[in-house]
């Protein structure tokens, strides 16, 4: 019952739309600027990348949030049931992101959220996390797309719970392959929200960091 009323809550935590509340601030429909996307970069664009950073902390709190309090309720070391439902809080608020029930389900991709869901996980995916955030890093700092950097960093998450699992003494496939499933499925899908930007850096048309009038995640 704890964790039905969690997936809940995480859920409609996870739909509220700061991207759109921040620009609405300042009197700018997100949808009708630049990608039209409701999510922290799209924001940068429109009102500085100070309300940008704001808004990914923001969506990345409404990941963290649930998971912390759910965290209180699993076990050390969790058994697979509690792992599961665990997981599945995180997964209700990446979908409330993705999917809004306040703006008619047409959310934002899903990163900063699924970031904050993956430090909230501790510790099983919070090391994971912070090492897949390095290698956004890096790709942004290389290449300056933030699509292709959220891109790599799904591909890359799956990985790295791969090995902390098998480096890590006392962890195990034997009770953490939900981990390894989730881990693969939530970056699938964060990859395939980013259809449009695939296609742009296809094309070469993907806007880059920095650059005015660009349309990226």
């Amino acid at each position: 019952m704890v964790f039905g009323v969690l997936i809940i809550v995480a859920y409609l935590l996870g739909s509220i739309p700061f991207g759109l509340i921040i620009a609405a601030a300042h009197g700018k429909d997100l949808r009708s600027i630049g990608s039209g996307n409701t999510g922290a970069t799209n924001l940068s664009r429109a009102v500085g990348k100070k309300w940008g950073y704001v808004c990914f902390a923001l969506d990345a709190a409404k990941g963290a949030i649930p998971m912390l309090i759910a965290g209180r309720f699993v076990a050390s070391p969790p058994i697979v049931s509690q792992l599961f439902l665990w997981l599945a809080t995180g997964c209700a608020a990446i979908l409330g992101h993705i999917f809004p029930i306040y703006v008619k389900f047409r959310g934002g991709k899903g990163v900063a959220t699924s970031f904050g869901v993956a430090l909230g996980l501790w510790p099983y995916y919070t090391i994971c996390a912070v090492s897949t955030f390095v290698v956004w890093i890096v790709v942004v700092l290389l290449w300056r797309y933030i699509s292709l950097a959220s891109i790599v960093a799904s591909i890359a998450f799956p990985a790295t719970v791969v090995l902390a699992i098998v480096l890590i003494p006392g962890w195990n496939f034997n009770f953490l392959w939900p981990l390894l499933i989730t881990a693969i499925v939530i970056p699938m899908v964060v990859i395939v929200r980013h259809r449009e930007n695939i296609r742009r850096l296809i094309a070469g048309t993907e806007g880059k960091v920095l650059q005015k009038q660009t349309y990226g995640d």
